[in-house]
């Protein structure tokens, strides 16, 4: 597994281009950063598992969650 791949996420007004980078050595947190600075998102594990956001842009999507989750899942 890499430590940063590049990937798109959906919007309404198309795909956000950008670079997924692993944020410690277990792979428990991922960040995205869009190419043009408009979107961070980062995701986490939480004590039973289970994935989440724990920061980013305002406003967000909700889905850019489970989609960056699915991403980083078949990245593995």
């Amino acid at each position: 597994m890499t430590a940063s791949f590049e990937t798109k996420l959906s919007s309404p007004d198309g795909s956000i281009d950008g670079i997924v980078y692993k944020m410690n050595n277990n792979g428990a947190a991922w960040e995205f950063k869009s190419i043009d600075g408009t979107v961070y998102l980062t995701i986490a594990r939480d004590s039973d598992g289970n994935w989440m956001r724990t920061g980013g842009t305002e406003p967000y999507l909700s889905s850019w969650t489970e989609e960056l989750v699915k991403k980083v899942v078949n990245h593995s």
